[in-house]
Parts: C-alpha cells; structure tokens; sequence
C-alpha cells in the first residue's frame, strides 16, 4: 500500500520527487518499527501503534519539526487508505503533533545585499552565471528547485517576466526589473561562447555544459553572501530577503504571497516579523503612552 500511496503523490497530485522521497522515507522507517517492534504492518496499525513510534522518536531527541514532518506523512497515508477502503478507522484521528518554538526567517539586510552585487564579478561564464543566479534568487524569490529547472523560454525579455513552474506544477508569472536585462543577455553570450550545453534544455549549466544540481547553486550562495554579516547562507535566504524587502517597502501582502507561490497567507506573514520591529520603533519614539 506504501508503493500505492506513492504513485498516488507522484502521478495524481505530482508532487516532486524531493518531496515523494521525504514521504517515502518517513514511511519506511515507521514500517520498519512496526515489524521490529509488533512484527505488523502500517496498514493494520492501530493508535497505540503509531503513538509509541511518536514517543520513542522523541525519546531519541529527534527535533520537533522533523517529528511533526512524519506525523504529517502519516496523516497523509491514512487518509488514502480510508479513501481506498483499505481501513475503516484512522489511527491517526487523536495524534497530536509537538509544540515547536517559532523561528524566524533569516534575510539579509539591505546594505549587506548592496556589497554582494558591488562586488566585482569575473566576465566569465562562471562570473556571468553566478552574478544571474543571485540577482534572479533576490530578484524574483524563486525557490532552488524553480531556478535549476527554468528553461530559455520561460524568461521573456520584451515584458520583463519569468514564467515559474512552482510546486505540484503550479505556474505563476515574475516580474523582473530592467537592470536584469543585459545581465541576462551577458549570460545567455558567456554560456553559447564557453560552454557546450547538454540537450536537458535548462537556462542555467555547469562549466561542463551539463543541469545545474542544487549543491552547485548551495556552493555559489554561500561563496558570494561571504561579504555579509547574515549566519545563515543558502538560496532560500535569498528567497526570505526578497520577500522582507518588498514588505518593508510598503508591498501589500497578498500580492507578495502571489508572488511567492504560496497556496496560504499564513505562509506569507511569517515575513511581516521585521516590519512590525520596524512599527514597533516608529509607535515607542511618537507615541506618547509608548
């Protein structure tokens, strides 16, 4: 029912093949459990079952979000099992999920994205390709998997826009401001002249020709935010940037969620966290009950 439950996600709501490995492994390992410690299997677990892997997977101080995560793919599998009259009864009907703390994004200041891109680049494919991959990230909040997977064609120069295809294969279009333009361009001449790209169609290529893999985006992050002051670097800093940014700015927040792609606000106000330090300041200096 495992392998069902499988092809279910990966051709029916198609999810990506990161996210059918998270739920693959989550139910292996409770699988696993199950036969060590009942010598049963998932279909016929029952509530106690599924709650002693919960406890001993919090006995063995695996951090709350990551217990959360599988008690999530679990819900996830039972309810294809109900719908497939496979069981009668949800074993997951009174599991609760774990108290986490609330951790803010990390993002990278304005003046500290400044130095990154008055920082020289080489005029190189890699130097062109590198200087794209973080004005794009920054630029247009587009997530790892969003950018290694773009094609030429989605990007039209005439209308300034990038057409994304975003989770569960959902499409939304970015705008992009004009000083991305010759940088584009650059790239595209740097890439055609010192490269030899491969036939897997992708905009952005190794300096062997072949698809960018996330490592290689991971690597380039973490090299060119070097100048800043932020702990943490990766593409989705860059991802929470451009989404701090625009709120600081005034951006309405409808319109930031649309940008990013999230199917829920309550995905998006996460980011609201510096715009209310920021109006916390403005009433503690004005206000004069502050």
């Amino acid at each position: 029912m495992i392998d069902s439950f499988l092809n279910y996600l990966r051709f029916e709501k198609r999810f990506s093949p990161h996210t059918v490995l998270s739920y693959q492994n989550d139910l292996s390992q409770f699988e696993i459990y199950l036969k060590k410690s009942y010598e049963d299997t998932s279909a016929s677990a029952s509530y106690g079952m599924v709650r002693s892997w919960i406890v001993e997977l919090v006995e063995k101080k695996l951090d709350p979000l990551s217990v959360n995560r599988k008690i999530a793919s679990l819900r996830s599998y039972y309810k294809f099992l109900l719908r497939q009259e496979v069981i009668t009864k949800d074993p997951m009907m009174k599991i609760k999920v774990l108290k986490t703390k609330k951790k803010l994004p990390h993002f990278v200041k304005e003046p500290d994205m400044v130095k990154v891109f008055d920082k020289e680049f080489e005029e190189t494919h890699e130097g062109w390709r590198d200087r794209l991959i973080l004005e794009l990230l920054y630029g247009t909040g587009m997530r790892l998997s969003e950018l290694i997977n773009l094609k030429e064609n989605q990007i039209n120069l005439y209308d300034q826009t990038i057409r994304v295809i975003g989770k569960r294969n959902k499409e939304r279009v970015i705008p992009f401001s004009n000083s991305l333009v010759p940088i584009i361009t650059g790239y595209k001449e740097a890439r055609n002249r010192d490269v030899e790209a491969g036939d897997h169609g992708c905009f952005f290529v190794s300096d062997t020709g072949s698809k960018c893999y996330p490592m290689l985006i991971q690597r380039i992050v973490k090299k060119r935010l070097g100048v800043t002051s932020v702990e943490k670097t990766s593409p989705h800093v860059l991802r929470h940037t451009y989404a701090t940014h625009l709120l600081n700015k005034g951006a309405e927040i409808n319109a930031v969620k649309d940008l990013l792609g999230h199917s829920s606000l309550a995905a998006t106000q996460v980011y609201t966290h510096n715009t209310m330090e920021k109006l916390k300041k403005v009433f503690d200096q004005a206000h004069p009950k502050a």
